[in-house]
């Protein structure tokens, strides 16, 4: 029901992009001391016109009538100060940040990272890496030891030293001691984004600079690019026992495939796979960098659907694998929306967003308190916090922000570094600064959200007003069924009581509106209204 309204309400007070120039915007009707413009109007009704096939609908003085009836009622629910009611302040809130989220996001960035993620998942690399572990919370030292280990790495390697052997000796990644380092092939969205930045942006048999990631600090080689083969429906047969008894148990399996036994029928028999031997094997679709090297090769190595391989070893045990399709890559046309969807679930869009920053920067005049900054540039988390510092820390737009509001900032984070959690404050609050003047810089952005405000709360005032009542007062349903008996096709009410409690909800909203017309002086300009109707051939 809340959203319907909002669906009304949104078409009622919907806002083109369409700018009325006008030489002088005239009032068209007034409720108390509140104007409503004609230029208002206009936009409403011109935006409701092609939805709506009834003349009676597109009549002046009908659609007047019922926007006036519209305004009443917003007007009303601030008289009741439902506003200020906690569970609309939040639902308005939620509805507030889904508005502000695109404008969080820079276009051009996002068309960017949408075609950058394209061409990775055509072309996909082999690297290996080299992790040295830092809490992204470490203190300077000990983020400088671990920056000066990897650097020692990487010299030890521009020197000529293989890049596994290295790997060996210093990697705190666990899986090295399986894999040397080698992480197989990958491609967009299979790694955390700026490691798979970092990976693309290194030719084949170069090494990487050094970067971070929230695991701590990477090398990177990258050792092969190729063009993605795309995704694949597969189904296996798994048995764990790596030994000669397992390798006996999985050559049985596989002659009675040669033999023509269903594949399906030898998975249920054979695979100790519980999450897919009941379903003939069927894994889920999966791209390459999905699974071990010794599976995707398996895979690979199949040409023709329905084809199986030969029993393979990994470190799960021994298979065979067959192919039940193969799904090439999308063109981008195709692709994008889905791509799209992926960025902006991923940790990449925050290049986006740092694009956004970038301009608010350049727009808005911010100012750092540089005594204050000074301290902030010696001091823990800890020693400014007992500082209680309350001057003003920054300004945006010669907007003050206290010192205080750091303090609530960062008291919880106190293992972090002091400069560090002063940008992210800084831009957090220029953030916030521009979610608070969107209203002034966007015109659609301030007319929606007028229209999801104006519409919670029409849903709490008929709720509290109108629905409550037409479904609680059984009494006075009753009595206007009995005096409307001959509108009814059955006269007995609980055989007709959905279509009564809607015509006892119309009676009472009517019985309402005619009460705050009375309590309302309502001024309508009636040369105004006439000047409507000769523009829109009335």
């Amino acid at each position: 029901m809340k959203n319907q309204i909002l669906g009304i309400v949104i078409l009622l007070q919907g806002i083109t992009t369409t700018t009325f120039a006008q030489k002088k915007d005239k009032e068209l009707f007034r409720i108390n001391n509140n104007s409503v413009m004609v230029s208002e109007f206009k936009r409403v009704y011109e935006k409701n016109l092609g939805l709506v096939v009834d003349n009676e609908a597109k009549d002046i003085d009908n659609y007047l009538n019922l926007y006036i009836n519209y305004k009443l009622k917003v007007k009303e629910a601030y008289n009741l100060k439902l506003d200020t009611l906690k569970s609309y302040q939040n639902e308005l809130e939620g509805y507030k940040n889904q508005l502000i989220a695109p404008y969080l996001q820079d276009k051009e960035a996002l068309e960017k990272l949408v075609k950058d993620a394209y061409y990775r998942t055509v072309n996909e690399i082999r690297a290996s890496h080299l992790l040295i572990k830092v809490s992204q919370k470490a203190n300077a030292k000990d983020t400088l030891e671990a920056y000066n280990r990897i650097l020692g790495a990487r010299e030890r390697i521009i020197k000529g030293e293989s890049f596994e052997n290295v790997a060996l000796s210093v990697s705190e990644d666990p899986s090295v001691r399986l894999n040397r380092g080698d992480l197989g092939y990958f491609s967009a969205f299979k790694m955390v984004y700026n490691f798979e930045d970092s990976a693309y942006a290194t030719e084949v048999g170069q090494v990487s600079n050094i970067f971070r990631t929230r695991f701590g600090y990477h090398l990177v080689k990258v050792t092969d690019k190729r063009k993605s083969k795309g995704e694949f429906d597969v189904a296996h047969i798994l048995v764990r026992d790596k030994s000669i008894i397992g390798k006996v148990k999985i050559d049985s399996a596989y002659q009675k495939l040669k033999t023509g036994a269903s594949f399906e029928d030898i998975s249920k028999e054979f695979s100790e796979d519980t999450g897919t031997f009941k379903n003939g094997g069927k894994l889920p679709r999966f791209s390459t960098g999905t699974m071990v090297e010794q599976f995707e090769n398996a895979v690979l190595g199949l040409k023709n659907i329905n084809d199986f391989s030969e029993p393979f070893k990994t470190r799960f045990g021994w298979h065979i694998v067959k192919l039940l399709n193969k799904l090439p890559i999308e063109s981008y046309e195709v692709a994008r929306k889905k791509i799209e969807g992926k960025v902006k679930r991923s940790d990449r869009l925050q290049a986006s967003y740092e694009a956004v920053l970038n301009k608010l920067k350049k727009k808005y005049d911010v100012k750092v308190n540089e005594e204050v900054f000074k301290q902030i540039e010696t001091l823990s988390v800890k020693d400014f916090i007992a500082k209680n510092n309350k001057e003003w820390i920054l300004s945006i737009d010669k907007v003050k922000v206290g010192g205080d509001k750091f303090n609530d900032y960062i008291k919880y984070r106190r293992n972090s570094n002091l400069s560090e959690l002063f940008e992210q404050f800084k831009n957090y609050e220029l953030t916030e600064y521009f979610k608070k003047d969107l209203v002034n810089l966007e015109p659609d952005f301030k007319h929606t959200l007028t229209e999801y405000k104006e519409g919670l709360l029409l849903f709490e005032l008929m709720q509290k007003k109108i629905w409550k009542k037409a479904t609680t007062d059984t009494l006075g349903l009753k009595k206007f069924f009995d005096g409307n008996k001959g509108n009814y096709k059955e006269q007995n009410l609980e055989d007709v009581k959905g279509e009564v409690i809607s015509d006892y909800q119309q009676s009472l909203e009517n019985d309402w509106l005619e009460l705050l017309r009375n309590k309302n002086k309502i001024i309508i300009r009636e040369k105004e209204v006439k000047k409507l109707k000769k523009i829109y051939n009335q």
